[in-house]
C-alpha cells in the first residue's frame, strides 16, 4: 500500500516560478549526524571606531581619500570597482562560441552607521529608515543612466564580507544580469497569461495559506518562499503593487524599517549569533526602461542566509547543487515555523536587561 506523502518526511521537488528553476527538498536529511566543517565562533567584540578601518568616519581609504566625520549613512565610490563607466567595447566576435559584449557601470559602497559595532537589527527604526531613504535615492540617481541597479549586503565573514563595519554595496550596470533577466521573463510571462503581477498574487496566496509567513505588517509581508533554497531564506514583499524602491511612500518606508528590524532580530536570535546572509533588492529595470510600464514587476528583497544547524554549521552548495540543481535539508514550512516562534527582542538586549535586573 502506497505511503501517504508528507513534505517533512518525503523528498520532492518544488518549482520556483520567479526564477524558473526547481529545488529538491529532502527534509529527512536533517536526521543525519554532522561530521563536516564547523565554522569558528565569531569575534565577540568589534571596536566601535578604528582609525585604520577604511569605512570608519575620518579614516583614510586605500586611494588616499579621507572619509568625512559622518553621523548617518555615507555613500562613496568603491575604491576597487568591478564595473567602470569608461571600459572599451570588446568588439565583434569571430565565432558564435566566443561571444563578448561591453560591460560598463559604477560601484558604490554605503555605510549604514558611523559605529562599527552595530548591525541593522541593533540600529533604531529611524536609523534603518535613513538607510532605506538612501537606498531609494541611489536607485533613482543611478537608475537615470543604467538599466539595472543592484543593492546588496553581504553580512558576516561567512558570506565573504571583509569588513565588520555595517555597510552594503550598490552596483549599477549597462546590462541586465542573468537573474534579473530570468525574473523579467517570468514576471512578464505570468502577467501576460494571468493579467496580474506574479509576486503580488503570490503574496496574496501566502497570506491566505499562512504556513510560510514569518512576519506581517500594514504594508509588508515576510515569508519563507515555497521554493526556498537556503535553509532560512526569506522574501520581503510590499502588500500593494510597487515596482521600484523610490516609489515607496513615507508610511511604507517607516513600516519597512520596522519589519526589517524584526526580521533581522529573529535571524540573530535563531542561533544567538550575528546571523550571516547575503540580501538584495530587485525591482523593475531602470535607465531607458524607467518610463516603461513594467507593470509585471513587483519590488522585493531576497535574504539568503547559509546557517543550517547552529551558529557554526552552514549549508554548503556543492556537488549535486553545482552539477544538478539546488537541494535543501528542511522544508520551508519548518523554517518559517521556527522563525515565527522567535522573540522580536534581540538576544543581546535581553541579556543586558537580565544583567541589569540581577545587579539591581
Amino acid at each position: 500500500m502506497a505511503a501517504t506523502f508528507r513534505a517533512s518526511e518525503h523528498q520532492h521537488i518544488r518549482y520556483n516560478p520567479l526564477q524558473d528553476e526547481w529545488v529538491l527538498v529532502s527534509a529527512h536529511r536533517m536526521k543525519r549526524p554532522w561530521q563536516g566543517l564547523v565554522e569558528p565562533q565569531l569575534l565577540k567584540t568589534v571596536p566601535r571606531h578604528d582609525p585604520l578601518n577604511p569605512l570608519c568616519p575620518g579614516a583614510t581609504r586605500a586611494n588616499g581619500e579621507v572619509n568625512p566625520h559622518y553621523d548617518g549613512t555615507f555613500l562613496f565610490d568603491n575604491d576597487f570597482p568591478a564595473l567602470q563607466p569608461d571600459a572599451p567595447d570588446p568588439g565583434t566576435s569571430d565565432h558564435p562560441l566566443f561571444r563578448a559584449e561591453a560591460a560598463r557601470g559604477v560601484c558604490k559602497v554605503m555605510c549604514f552607521h558611523p559605529w562599527s559595532d552595530v548591525t541593522l537589527p541593533l540600529m533604531s527604526v529611524p536609523e534603518i529608515r535613513a538607510v532605506i531613504d538612501a537606498w531609494a535615492s541611489v536607485t533613482e540617481e543611478l537608475g537615470a543612466q543604467y538599466p539595472w541597479v543592484q543593492i546588496f549586503e553581504n553580512k558576516g565573514a561567512m558570506m565573504g564580507c571583509s569588513n565588520p563595519h555595517p555597510h552594503c554595496q550598490v552596483w549599477a550596470s549597462s546590462f541586465l544580469p542573468d537573474i534579473a533577466q530570468r525574473e523579467e521573463r517570468s514576471q512578464q510571462t505570468y502577467h501576460s497569461q494571468h493579467g496580474k503581477p506574479l509576486l503580488l498574487e503570490y503574496g496574496h496566496q501566502e497570506l491566505l495559506r499562512k504556513e510560510r509567513l514569518v512576519l506581517t505588517s500594514e504594508h509588508w509581508i515576510v515569508l519563507v518562499p515555497f521554493w526556498a533554497v537556503w535553509p532560512f531564506q526569506t522574501l520581503l514583499l510590499p502588500r500593494r503593487h510597487v515596482r521600484r524602491l523610490p516609489e515607496l511612500n513615507p508610511a511604507e518606508r517607516d513600516d519597512l524599517a520596522s519589519i526589517m528590524k524584526k526580521l533581522l532580530t529573529k535571524y540573530d536570535n535563531l542561533f544567538e549569533t550575528s546571523f550571516p546572509y547575503s540580501m538584495g533588492w530587485h525591482g523593475a529595470p531602470t535607465g531607458l526602461k524607467t518610463g516603461a510600464t513594467c507593470d509585471h514587476w513587483q519590488l522585493h528583497a531576497h535574504y539568503y542566509p547559509p546557517l543550517l544547524r547552529s551558529a557554526t554549521v552552514r549549508k554548503f552548495m556543492v556537488g549535486y547543487e553545482m552539477l544538478a540543481q539546488a537541494q535543501r535539508d528542511l522544508t520551508p514550512e519548518q523554517a518559517a515555523e521556527r522563525l515565527r516562534a522567535l522573540p522580536e527582542v534581540h538576544y543581546c538586549l535581553a541579556q543586558k536587561d537580565k544583567e541589569t535586573a540581577a545587579i539591581a
